[in-house]
């Protein structure tokens, strides 16, 4: 069974910025396409950005410009780099594969709050 320990998440003001991060067991981050999702309190999980194994990434529009994603294979782990953070960004912030693996599972997830 895969795990995904994903870190990083706090409160910050506007405008300030978090580097989240994602630990993976075993080599599915350097053979798979990974992604960021974040599910806002009472919405569901949603698409944020996702980077190939040959490093292109995409990103949804509403953070475009504002989030990087990258990958370090050697340390099976993944990035969400977050600058000028809205308070619309205030979710809870999950990795895993891009598209989703059948029967995969879900980390813990790691808050993110962002105070207007």
């Amino acid at each position: 069974q895969v795990q995904l320990v994903e870190s990083g998440g706090g409160l910050v003001q506007a405008g300030g910025s978090l580097r989240l991060s994602c630990a993976a067991s075993g080599s599915i981050v350097s053979t798979n396409a990974m992604g960021w999702y974040r599910q806002a309190p009472g919405k569901q999980r949603a698409f944020v950005a996702s980077i190939g194994t040959s490093g292109s990434t995409s990103y949804v529009d509403s953070v475009k410009g504002r989030f990087t994603i990258s990958r370090d294979n050697a340390r099976n782990t993944v990035y969400l780099q977050m600058y000028s953070l809205k308070p619309e960004d205030t979710a809870v912030y999950y990795c895993n594969t891009v598209p989703l693996r059948l029967g995969s599972s879900w980390g813990q997830g790691t808050q993110v709050t962002v105070s207007s």
